[in-house]
């Protein structure tokens, strides 16, 4: 069994990092190389990238400031936004990302998953799935930044996914994000125990028992953090931060 991991998420917006809830009212975090700079010293196992604005202003990703968050970082960087394209793909790849992250454009063409993954293998895709519910509290996959609403079923768009090569799934509640209320943690046991792949949960963790319980209870193999690591604690300031080891022993067995 894989160790357990727990992933700091970056939102970039504007080539500044934010926090959003519900994947709106943006709150600036900081420089993104300055940020990354902390991690470095906290020695998190993994780090995600994600340009929140990338697909909706229709344009690449920024190669520029993706180069010296990776000319900054220690450690294994996964990044996704506006990723339409191979091409695309291998500019990440070439600036020293382990790993992309596809949504949007996974949606409206599938078949991205299949070359990038059979180009750089199925280690290195990552397929980012947005969920929210509507008022008759119907789950569907999002895109384009939660706007729009594909009503693509979750579980059959993640078995899809993993069919056509995708190495992992990062699923994020909407409805959650941003809350500090705990994963929607149905939703990830769901996903979790009809795939093969792995499932990050990310969207709501606000405590270290909400962790445990993503992984343990929901079976996630792994859980995405913003919240938590870049604000003191809920209602307060920006302080970049890690649970302390001690804290994590008992939920990374």
């Amino acid at each position: 069994m894989l160790r357990p991991r727990i992933i700091p998420t970056l939102l970039l917006r504007n080539e500044s990092l934010v926090k959003t809830v519900r994947f709106r009212d943006f709150t600036y975090i900081g420089d993104p190389a300055n940020t990354v700079r902390i991690f470095n010293e906290l020695e998190v196992d993994e780090l995600f990238i994600l340009d929140i604005s990338a697909s909706l202003e229709n344009r690449s990703p920024n190669l520029r400031v993706l180069a010296d968050i990776a000319n900054e970082c220690f450690m294994p960087l996964g990044y996704g936004g506006g990723i339409n394209s191979l091409d695309d793909a291998k500019s990440i790849f070439d600036i020293g990302f382990e790993k992309i992250v596809l949504n949007t454009y996974a949606e409206r063409n599938p078949k991205l998953i299949e070359q990038i993954a059979g180009y750089y293998g199925c280690q290195a895709v990552v397929i980012s799935i947005d969920i929210k519910k509507n008022f008759f509290n119907k789950k569907y996959v999002r895109t384009f930044s939660g706007r729009n609403n594909t009503y693509r079923d979750p579980l059959s768009w993640v078995i899809e996914v993993e069919k056509m090569g995708a190495g992992e799934i990062l699923f994020t509640s909407i409805d959650h994000e941003g809350t500090w209320t705990g994963f929607d943690f149905d939703m990830v046991k769901l996903l979790a125990d009809n795939v093969s792949i792995p499932v990050i949960a990310h969207g709501g963790a606000g405590t270290i028992a909400h962790i445990q319980k993503a992984l343990y209870e929901s079976h996630a193999s792994a859980v995405a953090v913003g919240s938590m690591v870049v604000f003191q604690k809920q209602g307060r300031g920006v302080l970049v931060n890690f649970p302390e080891a001690d804290k994590l022993t008992k939920v990374l067995i």
